[in-house]
């Protein structure tokens, strides 16, 4: 099983510092992928010590971007730009505080002419905080 960390985050998705909210990606089949983020104080995305939803989205939405740019890089191609297009069924079961590792799975559902279903799912020591299901709209390299 392949590991992904640190620098080599940046060859999998396009965005940069202080945005990058994937620490590490690991287990990736066609179709499925595990990624972590530790949570930090610094966090742009942090308020009052939690991680908040706009950042538990982005976190989901990098992970697909993960799988999508290990996929390119496996077929020799730049890793690709995505949108979210629409997130839904999106339920916190509670907020990750900061110094939490968030451990997330992302499974493709279905895709079609460059739109990704995909369902997410975060947990913080075992325990489900977020799950969802989100489209993404690739964007061909």
């Amino acid at each position: 099983m392949e590991e992904i960390r640190g620098e080599g985050i940046k060859t999998l998705i396009p965005q940069r510092e202080p945005v990058i909210m994937v620490d590490a990606f690991y287990g990736a089949t066609e179709s499925e992928a595990d990624t972590e983020l530790v949570v930090s104080d610094d966090n742009l995305f942090c308020s009052e010590g939690c991680f908040t939803e706009p950042g538990l989205v982005e976190h989901i939405a990098q992970s697909a971007s993960a799988l999508a740019g290990y996929r390119a890089k496996v077929e020799n191609r730049p890793a690709p730009l995505g949108f979210i297009g629409e997130v839904k069924n999106f339920h916190i079961h509670f907020l990750p505080h900061t110094g939490d590792k968030l451990c997330t799975h992302i499974r493709i559902i279905s895709e079609a002419l460059g739109v990704s279903l995909l369902a997410g799912e975060t947990k913080v020591n075992g325990e489900a905080a977020v799950q969802c299901r989100m489209k993404i709209f690739i964007k061909p390299s």
